[in-house]
């Protein structure tokens, strides 16, 4: 890959992200303060860490893997469901996967 190519992808890049925040930017109004579109910007943040937590636990590569991770993910579901602190709930789903992979 030539050092151009990387600059004109940075280029772009550069572009394309200036564009989309400049049409945000352009909604009008009317359309944000509507009751769907709220709520929707409401349940998005939700579904994107919802999904990074499935592939960082499901998926290595290209590959669905069901080991220790999972089961330290439902430990910390169950601690957060118990209304346990973060950095408890933290280091009970890291012994639990670590024990399994022991």
């Amino acid at each position: 890959m030539s050092p151009g190519s990387v600059w004109l992808g940075i280029g772009l890049v550069v572009v394309g992200c200036y564009a989309l925040k400049l049409a945000g930017l352009s909604v009008p109004e009317r359309l944000l303060a509507h009751p769907l579109t709220r709520r929707a910007t409401d349940l998005i943040p939700v579904a994107l860490l919802g999904a990074l937590i499935a592939v960082q636990v499901l998926a290595t590569g290209r590959d669905v893997v069901v080991d220790a991770r999972l089961a330290g993910l439902a430990v910390a579901f169950v601690l957060l469901c118990l209304r346990v602190p973060f950095l408890p709930v933290v280091a009970g789903a890291a012994l639990v996967a670590a024990l399994l992979r022991l």
